[in-house]
């Protein structure tokens, strides 16, 4: 392998990893924030209950996810520094945003959540963990703002060689960054919700807390079928941008390779680049391709043949993992709807198989925003920002592969056991369910007026 391709393994396994921490962080900011509200607006004490038992471990995964994405940007000006050259002007401003406003204004709140319990009232209290989840949220959409950029260049000009920035508004108002920001964020409260509803089945498993945690339960499966749903939804707008800016990804996500109006849906987990998919008996639904990227079933849609290969992205991995990913978020609304159901009858705690399949289905919402990001990268090669500068143009110059190897490896230990530490932390304290005494914080927030 070369410098190229071990950079980009490289940045693929920061990432990935990173992103571990993201979506959880995303969802149960959230969540934490409703139940102390709860608790606020009913001064029902299993409310409070739930917000220290969930809100630890957020802050668990919320402290080495800090760490992994510190250094994770090390590498804009380690391996692709041609990159940060030609496109920094732009690149750099909704990092910069993202990191003097919303990365301290989460800091600041989070602060004062840990360590006002008993020095503020209760509702600044709970304002203070609402503040911290806006800031999580703001935190992604600079950050996919940037990332959208990347994949749908706009307010930009190229001059003396560079990228330069003429627009902020548009970069700040990207439509393809702002629906990559929505359906990633719907997407992160889906793996918060999961997360939840499958620590609170293993708790019902073992009949611990019952009304605790099938509260708990019922509060995470609402909250994922609404969010499952919503991730849909502006998944198939989002589709609909990709559809109209980057052609090749779109066509490499249906595996199509011929130009044609009314393309059908390929059921099939196997592209296959010469049968045609219009019938249902080739477990195909006929112009529904052309009905989700243009809301048109006659529409037409550019094939993979239109474009030189060497423009082509990697069909195989985006075309499965777009698939995998819609079959998974299929099954979660199944779930979520299956969790209300059972909650609503009074029958969850008797459904053992349907506690462990809970349980055993924690890390798929993991599994599915790693897919999405594999189509969404993947998908957009061989561009590092799309139309304009290709990947194998924003690698360093000056590396040595020998450097390449040693931070990769480096970097692969340093995550792997940042990876073990938040596996067995969350671990540790969600078997360990709620505490009891909540003496120390209640006293002084109930003596306050």
């Amino acid at each position: 392998m070369d410098v190229l391709a071990l950079s980009r393994l490289q940045f693929a396994v920061t990432c990935m990893f990173h992103f571990i921490f993201v979506p959880l962080t995303l969802g149960l900011s959230i969540l934490t924030a409703f139940m102390e509200t709860r608790y606020v607006m009913t001064d029902d004490e299993t409310y409070l209950k739930m917000a220290k038992f969930w809100g630890k471990l957020f802050l668990i995964n919320f402290a080495l996810g800090v760490v992994t994405g510190i250094t994770m940007e090390f590498q804009f000006g380690m391996n692709w520094a041609e990159y940060s050259k030609y496109v920094g002007d732009i690149f750099g401003a909704p990092l910069a945003i993202e990191a003097t406003m919303a990365f301290f204004m989460e800091s600041v709140f989070i602060g004062l959540w840990i360590f006002g319990w008993n020095k503020v009232s209760k509702k600044v209290h709970a304002l203070s963990i609402w503040l911290a989840a806006i800031a999580t949220n703001l935190s992604a959409l600079w950050i996919l703002l940037a990332n959208g950029w990347m994949q749908h260049p706009t307010g930009y000009v190229l001059r003396n060689g560079r990228a330069e920035m003429t627009d902020f508004l548009a970069v700040a108002t990207n439509p393809y960054g702002l629906l990559k920001f929505g359906h990633q964020l719907m997407s992160g409260y889906t793996v918060g919700a999961f997360f939840v509803m499958g620590v609170s089945a293993w708790h019902l498993l073992r009949k611990n807390r019952p009304d605790f945690f099938k509260r708990s339960f019922r509060i995470g499966a609402v909250f994922g079928l609404v969010s499952v749903i919503l991730s849909a939804v502006l998944g198939d707008l989002h589709a609909v941008e990709v559809a109209k800016t980057q052609p090749t990804k779109f066509a490499a996500m249906e595996s199509i390779w011929d130009t044609k109006k009314g393309v059908g849906l390929n059921l099939l987990l196997i592209p296959d680049p010469v049968k045609e998919c219009n019938t249902v008996e080739q477990l195909c639904i006929p112009n529904a391709v052309s009905m989700l990227a243009f809301h048109t079933p006659d529409a037409e849609i550019k094939g993979l043949k239109e474009f030189p290969r060497e423009l082509r992205p990697p069909v195989l991995p985006t075309f499965l993992s777009f698939r995998a990913m819609v079959g998974l978020g299929t099954f979660f609304i199944l779930a979520a709807l299956l969790g209300i159901f059972f909650s609503l009858r009074g029958t969850l705690e008797t459904n053992r198989l349907f506690l462990w399949g809970m349980v055993l289905t924690i890390p798929l919402p993991y599994i599915a925003n790693q897919l999405g990001w594999v189509v969404a990268e993947v998908g957009r090669q061989p561009w590092l920002v799309y139309g304009i500068m290709k990947t194998s143009d924003g690698v360093s110059k000056s590396l040595e592969l020998g450097q390449v190897v040693f931070s990769l490896i480096g970097f692969t230990l340093l995550y792997g056991a940042l990876g073990v530490i938040d596996i067995y932390l969350l671990a540790k304290y969600a078997r360990k369910g709620p505490d009891d005494d909540l003496s120390a914080i209640i006293k002084p927030v109930r003596q306050e007026a």
